[in-house]
């Protein structure tokens, strides 16, 4: 009987030791499951959040007003692009209105517009587009401004990455990215005939420009030059399409992002860099030392309200779109103007 208790005492003891066991792996199950409905209901605050967010950010663009800015023209004499800066100022000019007619759209508060313009607005000034002169684009997309160009006698190389550059898929699944010459035809422009005859098209690598491209009169680009990797990267293009590329002589004009809102933090690299004024000037101040002239860079003040809108992801196309929030930092769109002096 003795080792009958005993055994039994050990089984007991086992047993015991058992539901001990069982205990704590109940109570951890109870305390997972305690976890993961907080998890949930954190989740679906946060499902709820998204979507007032997103209902907010809807609303507010399909009741916001957006202005015609052909229809509240400035005075003729007003000052045109003073600032390197985009401005909404800028789209209330009759001139703007005549520049926008050229690539066959009217004025439309739209950032990317005013690059074209201002591009468009600081050749033809510089009087370096004429018939029989050469220009040069790079990162050309499917913008109009070769056509544009074109139509007033000008020869066009037409370039940009080739299709299988890093980044490009994003340009490619927008509809942003020309494979071919076809895509940088606009029949409201020019007869598909002398298109052909003075517009030609090719990739090249913005950060390894070919020897080949040479000694022509004028070149430019529209947001191309931030995305080369770094902001480095982006200011050597910038000096090699103006020495490598140019006769000398020649008009380079290139736009870029801005940093509005910070003149020392931004994204120094990545598939997207944004430039400060300091970057632009340290800029500036490299050209001049080697010998170009470049127009004075001068940034310009919130002088309209809509200077002070700013479409937020997913950003309205359709919208007010002069400034954007890219990361953490309000962008806009400025632009350089250099002459080749050596």
């Amino acid at each position: 009987m003795t080792g009958e208790k005993a055994a039994r005492a050990d089984g007991q003891g086992e047993l015991d030791e058992i539901r001990s066991i069982v205990g704590q792996f109940r109570d951890e199950i109870e305390a997972l499951k305690r976890q993961l409905g907080y998890q949930q209901q954190t989740y679906w605050e946060g499902v709820h959040q998204h979507n007032l967010l997103r209902d907010s950010v809807q609303y507010h663009r399909h009741s916001l007003f957006k202005p015609r800015p052909d229809e509240e023209m400035l005075p003729a004499d007003s000052p045109f692009m003073r600032y390197a800066n985009c401005q909404a100022a800028d789209f209330y000019h009759p001139y703007y209105a005549e520049l926008a007619k050229l690539i066959g759209q009217r004025p439309n508060l739209h950032r990317k517009q005013w690059e074209w313009v201002y591009i468009l607005h600081k050749l033809l000034s510089s009087g370096v587009v004429t018939p029989g002169s050469r220009g040069l684009v790079f990162g050309v997309g499917v913008e109009p401004l070769p056509a544009v160009f074109a139509s007033m006698g000008a020869y066009i190389m037409a370039t940009d990455a080739p299709p299988e550059a890093q980044g490009n898929e994003g340009w490619v699944q927008t509809s942003q990215y020309g494979s071919s010459v076809e895509a940088l035809f606009h029949p409201s422009i020019i007869p598909d005939s002398r298109f052909r005859e003075l517009v030609e098209y090719r990739h090249c690598d913005m950060n390894h420009i070919d020897s080949s491209l040479k000694d022509f009169d004028f070149n430019w680009s529209s947001c191309s030059l931030e995305h080369l990797g770094t902001l480095d990267h982006g200011a050597d293009f910038v000096v090699n399409a103006v020495e490598n590329t140019l006769r000398i002589g020649g008009i380079a004009v290139h736009t870029t992002e801005f940093n509005a809102s910070s003149n020392t933090d931004t994204l120094t690299e990545g598939p997207t860099v944004i430039y400060r004024r300091r970057d632009i000037e340290k800029l500036v101040a490299r050209l001049q030392a080697r010998g170009h002239h470049v127009e004075p860079f001068e940034v310009g003040p919130v002088a309209h309200h809509l200077d002070y809108h700013v479409d937020v992801p997913p950003y309205h196309q359709q919208g007010v779109h002069l400034k954007l929030l890219i990361d953490q930092y309000v962008c806009t769109s400025v632009g350089l103007v250099v002459r080749r002096g050596r």
